[in-house]
């Protein structure tokens, strides 16, 4: 009987100059994470100064969700690409809006 093990499919971390950290992390799995219904587990976040902006994760449990603003939402999940560009679309929401980044 052969075992298959997690295999991690992506990591990216960016830190930028304003002290913002965007990082990924997506990672194929033997069996889903409770909660889930897909073979993914992942975390994705971007926050400043350690407080979370927007986040997606399955955690144990809680099944797919996501984080926007200090609040929770339940996340319907159906690809990881779809899961990125959810979650990168919601990043340049906040940067977009964030007047902090604006050169004058």
């Amino acid at each position: 009987m052969i075992v298959m093990k997690a295999v991690k499919l992506m990591h990216d971390k960016r830190i930028f100059a304003d002290g913002s950290i965007v990082e990924m992390v997506l990672w194929l799995v033997p069996t889903p994470v409770l909660a889930s219904e897909h073979p993914f587990k992942y975390s994705l976040y971007f926050g400043r100064h350690g407080v979370c902006i927007v986040g997606f994760d399955n955690e144990r449990g809680k099944g797919d969700h996501y984080h926007l603003d200090g609040q929770e939402y339940p996340y319907h999940f159906t690809s990881a690409e779809q899961l990125i560009d959810d979650f990168l679309r919601e990043v340049m929401r906040r940067l977009d809006d964030d007047q902090s980044l604006d050169p004058d």
